[in-house]
C-alpha cells in the first residue's frame, strides 16, 4: 500500500509538472475535485521528561534477539538505544534491572468506544445494519472516548488501537487509528496522519444479516455485491478526477474511490482460505490492495499466497470453531503464517482479550515451537507491535524502539512471555500514562463518583 501511495504521489507530481510546462488545454481541463478530509486529528502529546532507562532487557521489535541496554527519550522521541548509551544531563533515570522494555502494543482490531462498557443497547454503535453497503459511515463517529475499556487496555500495554466498524456489511465503513490517551473528543485521540481504513467483510455475516432483507443471501451474492460496487466506484473516480461543476459528491462512493486511489487501507474480515483468495482476485480485477485479512482462521492454508501478495493476516491464538467458517482453525496459525514469510499478527476483537495480548502471543509462539519451529521471543514480539504498525501505515512513527520514533514503550515486571508478567509502566510519546508503583492511571469520567474498581488498589 505504501508503494501504491508513493506511486500515486509521483503521478500527481508528474501531472503538476505537465501543467506547469503548459502541456494541457486550460480551456477543457478542470481541477480534480479534492475535498479536505474533515474531523482532523487534534491529538497533542502529553508533556514528557527527558528519560534514561537503564539495565533493561530490550525487545525492540526490529532485531530477533533480546538485548541488554539503555534507552534515552527526549521530547517524546527515542533519541538513543544501546549498551553504551549514557544518561543525558538532567535526565530522569529509571532502573529497569530485571525487567523488560518493549514497544507499546498495537491492537489492529478493536471495537472499544463503539461497543463501550457497560455493555448495554444504548452503547451499541459498531454496526450500521441498514444496508450491505455503508462505506459512507466512520467508526470514529460512534466512538465514546469515555469508554472505561480504554483505561483497562492501557494497563495491558496497549498504546495504539485501531477501531473498526462491525462485520455485518460487505462494505462496513471507515476505521480509525487512535492513541490510547484520555481525551474529551475522539479527534483528540486520532493518530496524526494515520491513513484511513475501510472495513469489509466476507463469508457468513453479510449473507446472514441481509439474506431476508433483499440480499446478499449467499456467498455468490457477496461477491457480486463487491464487484457491482467497485464498478460504480471506478466510474465515480473517473468523474471525480475530471472534476467540473457537474461533479457531485457521494460519500459512499468517495470512500471506495479513495481505496482505488491508494489513500485508504482495506481491512477485510475473512475466515476461510478459499474466500481470501477470491478476494485477492477481486482486488486484482479492480486494481486495489487488501492490506490485512482479519480473523484469518485458515490463513495457514494459504500462507505462501499471502506472502506472494504482501498481504498481512491478523489472527487469534486459539479461538476458533464457534461457527462453520471458523471451524478449521489450528493453534499454530500465527507462527505457521510467519514461517511462510507472510506478515502475521495477533488481534483481540474483544474488550477483555485486549488486556492480555502478550499472553496470546506467548501461547501461539509456544504452540509453533512445539510444532517444530524455532522462533525467538524477540521475533514473535513483532506480531504485537511491528506488523500491526505496518498494516496500519504507521510503522514510520511507532511499533518499534528505534531512534527517531515516538517513545511508545512498556516496562514489564518480568519476561512478557510469562503469565506472571505485568506492565509496570506504559508510556505514550514518552509521557508516562500508567505507572503501577505510583498508582498513576487514567480514570474515565464515567467512573467518577463510583467506588473503587475491582483490582483498583489506589
Amino acid at each position: 500500500m505504501q508503494n501504491k501511495i508513493i506511486l500515486s504521489t509521483l503521478l500527481m507530481a508528474s501531472t503538476a509538472l505537465l501543467i506547469a510546462c503548459g502541456d494541457t488545454d486550460e480551456n477543457t481541463k478542470s481541477e480534480p475535485a479534492e475535498t479536505p478530509r474533515p474531523f482532523a486529528s487534534t491529538y497533542t502529546a502529553m508533556p514528557s521528561k527527558t528519560t534514561f532507562i537503564t539495565n533493561a532487557q530490550i525487545i525492540d521489535g526490529v532485531n530477533d534477539e533480546v538485548t541488554s541496554g539503555n534507552l534515552v527519550i527526549t521530547e517524546g522521541r527515542i533519541t538513543a538505544i544501546g549498551v553504551d548509551v549514557t544518561a543525558p544531563d538532567g535526565a530522569t533515570t529509571i532502573d529497569a534491572a530485571g525487567r523488560y522494555v518493549t514497544p507499546g502494543i498495537i491492537d489492529i482490531h478493536s471495537h472499544l468506544g463503539n461497543y463501550a462498557s457497560p455493555s448495554v443497547r444504548a452503547h451499541s454503535d459498531g454496526n450500521e445494519v441498514t444496508s450491505p453497503v455503508t462505506s459512507e459511515v466512520d467508526a470514529e463517529h460512534g466512538v465514546w472516548p469515555q469508554d472505561p475499556g480504554f483505561d483497562e487496555a492501557l494497563q495491558g500495554g496497549i498504546t495504539t488501537l485501531h477501531i473498526l466498524p462491525g462485520s455485518a456489511n460487505l462494505f462496513g465503513g471507515r476505521g480509525v487509528t487512535l492513541r490510547n490517551v484520555a481525551s474529551r473528543t475522539v479527534q483528540g485521540m486520532k493518530f496524526p496522519e494515520a491513513p484511513d481504513t475501510l472495513k469489509m467483510a466476507c463469508g457468513e455475516n453479510p449473507k446472514r444479516v441481509y439474506g431476508s432483507k433483499g440480499g446478499p443471501g449467499s456467498r455468490m451474492g457477496n461477491v457480486a455485491g463487491y464487484r457491482k460496487n467497485w464498478i460504480k466506484a471506478a466510474e465515480y473516480k473517473k468523474k471525480r478526477d475530471k472534476g467540473g461543476d457537474s461533479f457531485t459528491r457521494n460519500l459512499q462512493l468517495e470512500t471506495l474511490a479513495d481505496v482505488l486511489d491508494g489513500k485508504i487501507l482495506v481491512q477485510m474480515h475473512c475466515y476461510r482460505a478459499d474466500e481470501m483468495v477470491q478476494i485477492l482476485d477481486i482486488a486484482k480485477e479492480f486494481d486495489y490492495k487488501v492490506t490485512t485479512f482479519h480473523h484469518a482462521v485458515e490463513a495457514y492454508k494459504i500462507a505462501d499466497i499471502l506472502a506472494e501478495n504482501d498481504v498481512c493476516a491478523a489472527m487469534w491464538a486459539d479461538w476458533y470453531g464457534f461457527k462453520m467458517e471458523s471451524n478449521d482453525g489450528i493453534r499454530e496459525n500465527v507462527p505457521f503464517v510467519h514461517a511462510a514469510g507472510a506478515c502475521a499478527m495477533i488481534h483481540s476483537d474483544d474488550q477483555d482479550n485486549i488486556q492480555r495480548l502478550n499472553q496470546e502471543v506467548a501461547k501461539t509462539w509456544a504452540d509453533g515451537n512445539r510444532a517444530g519451529l524455532n522462533i525467538p521471543k524477540a521475533t514473535a514480539w513483532k506480531w504485537l507491535s511491528t506488523n500491526p504498525a505496518k498494516a496500519l501505515g504507521i510503522l514510520d512513527e511507532t511499533g518499534t524502539l528505534e531512534v527517531g520514533k515516538r517513545a511508545d514503550y512498556v516496562i514489564w515486571s518480568s519476561d512478557p512471555f510469562s503469565t506472571y508478567a505485568r506492565p509496570d509502566t506504559v508510556a505514550i510519546d514518552g509521557a508516562i500514562a500508567f505507572d503501577r508503583a505510583s498508582g498513576l492511571k487514567p480514570k474515565s469520567d464515567f467512573r467518577l463518583g463510583q467506588g473503587k474498581a475491582v483490582g483498583d488498589d489506589t
